[in-house]
């Protein structure tokens, strides 16, 4: 659709938008701020949806908070990935405030205790080159492309500033065959790796070597301690260079006294290496089985560790292992009703929660509390600055 309408923008809502109306029905608008007045093209809905989207494209009264943006091409009818770029930081901040005060309202019946932290050094970037892993799409030409945001075409990339300078130079210098995917990783912010296709890359070719390297080193440190790790190069690790510093340090302060603790979506380990360290009898849930198997690698010096290749759910159901307290880090959707009540059965009289979505965090709060869990603390942290992410860790007690 092409049309273009006047609206007087609202507050925001989850998932990068603010909310207006026009003729009685939403429209879910981006690239806005709440007070606005905007010219904005529909982007999809028709004259029966009661719902439409849209992207402002012309700012008739601009906020405050409005600054121009630091990464255009995701800009309206652009890629996606930067919804936010137009958004001064304190704003972007107050923004994910918003969304998860409103979820917890919502969904938990509860006011949000905390506030949204920047991450160390995020300020004096500008909100800047804190991605370390970043993935594309080779076009035509074979140049790294991104696809437009709930489109269907791909726009070569001409600048990737949310990236380390290393991910940006690899993906925009590079050329790659039409069509393949492009994974570019800097471990730490360094030095940045190539696959094409899930094959190491190298010297603008695929790396045939028997042993060429598909592994990358990572490490933490905080002020409990530093710990090494080996992660697949496609495998999962936080993406801002500062993420895993910051959450296993709020992990460590929140568990407590713990002895025996349940890691559960463990990843390859980020939480179990430094408890396990600290002599507490840890056991690590994954149900990917490359996660799982770097887990095993990085924990092999660690006899208190115990490393399951398993889904939690199942996991917890079948096995009903006891714990002191669980470390519970879930996909974007959340924990769910199940697996909480199967985390109940535990026994576990501390839960520590690390979530990468409001509204799932919420839903899982209010189910979590009718398993006599109450939320004692949260705090949230920008780790996903110029995008409508946030990651919250939330310490749950029962008597």
């Amino acid at each position: 659709m092409a049309e273009l309408v006047r609206l007087d923008v609202g507050k925001v809502a989850h998932g990068g938008h603010c909310v207006a109306r026009h003729e009685g029905r939403v429209v879910f608008v981006r690239h806005a701020l709440p007070g606005e007045v905007v010219m904005a093209r529909v982007t999809e809905g028709g004259d029966d949806a009661r719902m439409w989207r849209a992207d402002a494209v012309e700012v008739l009264e601009a906020s405050p908070d409005r600054v121009p943006s630091v990464w255009p091409e995701a800009g309206p009818g652009g890629i996606g990935g930067g919804e936010l770029a137009h958004v001064a930081l304190p704003a972007q901040r107050r923004w994910k405030l918003d969304v998860l005060r409103e979820s917890f309202e919502r969904f938990a019946r509860l006011e949000f205790p905390g506030e949204v932290a920047p991450a160390p050094g995020d300020d004096a970037r500008g909100g800047l080159r804190w991605r370390t892993r970043a993935t594309a799409t080779a076009g035509p030409d074979g140049r790294a492309s991104m696809h437009l945001h709930r489109g269907d075409g791909m726009r070569p990339l001409g600048a990737l500033p949310i990236a380390v300078e290393a991910v940006e130079r690899a993906l925009l210098d590079g050329r790659f065959p039409a069509g393949s995917r492009v994974a570019a990783v800097a471990p730490g912010g360094g030095e940045a790796r190539l696959l094409v296709d899930g094959r190491p890359w190298r010297g603008g070719r695929a790396d045939t070597r028997p042993n060429a390297p598909r592994r990358v080193r990572e490490s933490v440190e905080t002020p409990q301690g530093r710990w090494g790790y080996q992660v697949d190069a496609a495998g999962f690790w936080q993406v801002h260079v500062e993420a895993p510093h910051v959450l296993v340090e709020q992990v460590l302060s929140r568990v407590g006294e713990a002895d025996v603790v349940l890691d559960l979506y463990a990843g390859a380990g980020l939480f179990t290496v430094p408890l396990a360290s600290q002599g507490r009898s840890v056991t690590s849930v994954e149900a990917d089985a490359g996660a799982s198997r770097d887990a095993r690698r990085n924990a092999h010096a660690l006899p208190s560790a115990g490393i399951v290749h398993a889904d939690t759910r199942r996991f917890l159901e079948t096995q009903r292992p006891t714990a002191d307290a669980v470390v519970l880090d879930p996909p974007r959707s959340g924990a769910g009703a199940r697996t909480l009540a199967a985390v109940d059965a535990t026994a576990a009289r501390r839960l520590v929660y690390v979530a990468c979505d409001p509204v799932a965090l919420a839903r899982d709060v209010a189910l979590l509390a009718g398993h006599g869990f109450r939320l004692v603390e949260a705090q949230a942290f920008d780790l996903f600055p110029m995008t409508h992410h946030v990651e919250t860790v939330a310490t749950f007690e029962r008597s």
